[in-house]
């Protein structure tokens, strides 16, 4: 479990992706690059899915792929905030075009045994209480659906977390499950043959202000409860600065990436897994 100050604020994640959605596919190449990886992971299974669940889709910039993978299929984008989906909406042709509903990962809007893969890219790091997400995956997928899915990983940002440790005692960067508890969580939640496995991607910028305003601009920027309620003054920045400087090599500055990759087969309502049983 993550300290309280670590747990994202939903409500905070939302409207920093609302107010992302305009600018998200400018800013966006790691998610996108992470997103075409985490599709090629389907040529190694043999499924042909009527009905493919986009979970917290975004803008949708893998719902072509689907599309194009999955001629037969109907897919449903799914996301917490409405201007994402409005991006998403116009995905595809006009004959195949994603669904497009706005809702919680938590709480999904689905009827169970509606989908035969759930696919998420990026998503599940922004969910408060992780088991009610499988829970809820487990109720929606039908018995033997794929769910595949990536997240970040604990190590990933790093070197600015050091940095502002050096500054203040505040929670300034985004906090992330390890892989193993996510495997363990979908044990827990009674997915077969769960696979973990875990990449990492480094990212380089010329200061920190460009890291900074590329997280702002694709709504990734701090949402834990324990960050700072205030305007961050100059002289923290400055400190900021200096102390993320020891990690410039090569005249760049390195901002790390961990990918957490899973997926899991549902057992579907055999498991007799209820919401309440999990959130009492």
């Amino acid at each position: 479990m993550q300290p309280a100050d670590q747990i994202p604020d939903k409500m905070m994640a939302r409207r920093s992706f609302e107010s992302a959605a305009a600018a998200y596919d400018q800013a966006a190449a790691l998610q996108q690059e992470i997103g075409q990886r985490l599709l090629q992971r389907l040529d190694l299974v043999k499924i042909q899915p009527e009905r493919i669940l986009d979970l917290g889709s975004g803008t949708g910039q893998c719902i072509p792929d689907l599309f194009a993978r999955y001629k037969k299929a109907q897919v449903v984008a799914l996301d917490i905030a409405l201007p994402m989906l409005e991006h998403a909406r116009k995905r595809g042709r006009w004959l195949r075009r994603p669904r497009c509903v706005c809702g919680d990962a938590e709480s999904l809007p689905f009827a169970d045994s509606s989908f035969d893969l759930v696919f998420s890219n990026l998503m599940l790091q922004w969910c408060v209480e992780l088991e009610v997400v499988f829970a809820e995956l487990q109720r929606v997928l039908r018995p033997g659906g794929l769910l595949l899915f990536t997240s970040f990983g604990p190590d990933t940002l790093g070197e600015l977390r050091g940095s502002w440790q050096q500054v203040d005692g505040y929670s300034h960067v985004n906090a992330f499950l390890d892989m193993h508890d996510v495997g363990d969580a979908l044990v827990r939640m009674r997915f077969a043959d769960p696979v973990m496995d875990v990449e990492r991607l480094t990212v380089t910028y010329p200061d920190v202000w460009k890291l900074m305003r590329e997280l702002k601009q694709i709504g990734a920027h701090n949402v834990t409860a324990g960050r700072p309620r205030g305007l961050t003054g100059k002289t923290r920045m400055q400190r900021l600065v200096g102390a993320y400087e020891h990690y410039r090599s090569n005249g760049v500055l390195p901002a790390s990436y961990e990918i957490v990759n899973g997926h899991a087969w549902s057992t579907g309502n055999e498991c007799g897994i209820s919401l309440e049983s999990i959130t009492r």
